[in-house]
Formats: C-alpha cells, structure tokens, sequence
C-alpha cells in the first residue's frame, strides 16, 4: 500500500500521467538499494541530514537519500526520475543504457519499464556502489551491471540511454550509440563550487534534455530543470571555452526554445542557444 500512495504521489507531483511508470515505482523496493537504517537525506538548503524513523515507510516519499556523502552521491528524487524517465520512454523490449547506475534502484525501475524481454546495462564509475548495485539486482536477469567509466557506454547500440550525473557536453557515445528513434535523457550543467556540507560538487545551472536520434538528425527538447552531482571519469573533463560559453548561454535563459542537436556539424550561430566546439542546440526543428 505504501509503495503504491507514493508511486501515485510521485508521478502527482511533476503532472506524470504513466501507468507503467507508476507500476514500476510500486513494485520496486526502495530499501532494497538503500542500505540499511538510519539513512541521511540531501537537501539543497542545509546539505546531509539524518532521516529519523527506521520503518522503510520513511523512504516513500520525495526524498533525495545519500549513497556517498562525501562524494556528493545520492538516490535522486523520484519526482523528477519519474519526469526525466517518461521522456526517454522506454518500451518493453528494449535495451536501455543507465549511465551513473549508483545502488541500482533506478536501473531496477528501468528494468521493470523493458520487461523480461528487454536490456538494462547499468553502468556505474565507482567500485563500492557497482558491488552494491550487482548484489541489490542479482535477482534481475534482465540487468548487466557494469563497473566502468559511462563516457564509453553503449559499447554498440541502444534504444535509450539514460544519464545520472552532470555534464557539460554528452560524450560521444551516448549520441552516436543511439539507434534509429533512440533517446537520449542526460542533465546538461555548469559546474558549481563545492558547497559545505554537500559532497561532491553539483551544477549551479543545470536542465535535463532529452535527445533523439531522427534520421540524419537529432531532436532536442529541455525536459525539467535539474542540479546532479557533476561527473567524474573522462566525460566529467569539460573544455574550459565551452563551459564559459555554457554558462552565457543559461545566464541568458531560453533553453525552453531549443528543438535540435548539431552534433559535430556546422550550425547558424544565429539559430543557436549554445554553440561549442563541436556541437550545439539550436533552435531550429531536427530534419
């Protein structure tokens, strides 16, 4: 019963009409990927603080719960998974990427989203939160889990990649590994200066997009406003000019407008919302 109120809540709360991601909220066991009690939670205005009570009950609710505290790693709010999942729309079959795994329990509700027909790689950077996250989903056979850097994942193709950390441009495999139709959903950031208290350091501006593979092209939507903990690996080294450039362009406001991707191409400056050194989004339909 709680599982199911708090699927409703969280799909509620972002205005997500999706009957197979509430379904997913309420079969998944957050505890399961949590660890045991007492657990901490994060907040944005006074960093990582206890959560009191023990009953798994606690967890139901739109918390952002710590994984690694001085890492600044965290389950992340399930309002806003709910939100940033119903745009990569994963469909029963197909092989998603998840990017930035942590313990696991989002790649779960992945998993339960592709059914027994489907994929789910999840790929995680760091040692002790991929040995969590294969002990949690051992049960799942329909989920790989990888140890490694998500900069070089999907190794071949996939339908959907799914992305959990901050970046200042997508690596190149998350675009290129895309099939036909493929989504991408990845937070796009400025990195921040490392608050006290926080961990890790996060993006001080910072959206959730949503890319798709259309033919020659790639469609590009700005989903939800979104501040993840930056990334680290190879993908988490940005070009110092384009985070510069990055950070102009979310100062100026309009990511709203943004409707393609110029993937190593060359834009119209003039239809750009952001232009770097080898990509851009424009405001422009795809082709």
């Amino acid at each position: 019963m709680a599982r199911r109120a708090y699927a409703r809540q969280m799909l509620a709360i972002l205005g997500v009409d999706n009957a197979a991601i509430e379904t997913a909220f309420a079969t998944v066991p957050r505890e399961a990927f949590l660890g045991p009690s007492p657990w901490t939670a994060s907040s944005p205005f006074d960093g990582y603080r206890p959560i009191l009570g023990t009953d798994p009950v606690v967890l139901y609710q739109d918390l952002v719960v710590a994984l690694d505290p001085a890492r600044g790693v965290n389950n992340g709010s399930p309002s806003l998974h709910a939100k940033l999942l119903k745009a990569l729309g994963p469909k029963p079959g197909a092989h998603i990427v998840h990017v930035g795994a942590g313990a696991g329990y989002y790649s779960a509700v992945l998993a339960e989203l592709v059914g027994p027909a489907g994929q789910v790689t999840a790929v995680e950077f760091d040692p002790a939160l991929a040995r969590r996250a294969a002990a949690s989903l051992s049960g799942r056979p329909n989920v790989r889990v990888v140890c490694g850097d998500g900069s070089r994942w999907p190794e071949t193709s996939a339908d959907g990649v799914y992305v959990n950390f901050a970046v200042s441009r997508p690596a190149d495999r998350w675009i290129e590994g895309l099939s036909p139709g493929g989504r991408l959903v990845f937070p796009l950031g400025v990195p921040g200066p490392q608050r006290p208290n926080s961990g890790g350091r996060h993006s001080e501006r910072g959206a959730a997009l949503r890319i798709e593979r259309r033919g020659v092209g790639f469609a590009a939507r700005a989903i939800s406003p979104a501040y993840f903990v930056c990334a680290e690996g190879a993908v988490g080294a940005g070009d110092a000019a384009d985070v510069a450039r990055l950070r102009q362009s979310f100062a100026a406001g309009g990511i709203d407008a943004v409707r393609s991707l110029i993937w190593k191409g060359a834009p119209d400056p003039e239809a750009c919302w952001f232009a770097g050194a080898d990509w851009a989004l424009c405001r422009d339909e795809a082709p």
